[in-house]
């Protein structure tokens, strides 16, 4: 399994990945959802603000994480949130998806990034080291329907203290249906 950052090349088949990964999990309503969102983003997301992560299984794409800026109007810190991410079906199970976070996490580390944030299964995103937080902690750009969900983690040596003002997300992610 090779870990890459190298994306402009495959963003058709990126968008494939996780169009036809949410049809299988979630259904065709969620596929095409995501499947959107992941066009928007690679089409429209300058490249300083996003970070799209590939896993690849002799050169076929297996998984993809995508990070996104997020802005605090009264805060410092470099904050990115993953969403979405999606492993192929048929490599489900195997690990891939942690070690993929983990590359993109070492690599958001690498490039000054201070805080990580997602939103989803605290079950499998806590074995990378997400842990469960407030609103209070991360304001969300939107509200959450599920913020059990809300998770982050500091990509420094610094606890993650609560980060300051009003918060923002890239366009393409700015969608009520997605939060």
């Amino acid at each position: 399994m090779e870990f890459t950052t190298t994306y402009l090349d495959r963003t058709g088949e990126i968008t494939d990945l996780f169009r036809s990964t949410f049809t299988n999990s979630e259904g065709a309503e969620e596929g095409e959802l995501i499947g959107a969102l992941v066009e928007r983003m690679l089409a429209t997301v300058e490249t300083p603000d996003i970070f799209v992560f590939c896993a690849l299984e002799e050169d076929k794409l297996a998984g993809s994480a995508i990070f996104s800026r997020m802005t605090y109007t009264e805060d410092e810190r470099i904050v990115f949130i993953l969403s979405p991410m999606a492993v192929a079906t048929e490599h489900q199970g195997k690990g891939i998806g942690q070690k993929l976070l983990i590359f993109g996490l070492n690599e958001l580390r690498r490039n000054g990034v201070d805080v990580a944030l997602t939103y989803g299964d605290i079950n499998f995103y806590s074995r990378v080291g997400f842990e469960q937080i407030s609103p209070a902690v991360a304001p969300p750009p939107l509200p959450l329907a599920y913020p059990e969900g809300w998770l982050g983690q500091s990509l420094t040596s610094r606890p993650l203290d609560p980060l300051k003002g009003a918060s923002s997300c890239v366009a393409a992610l700015s969608n009520p249906d997605l939060w």
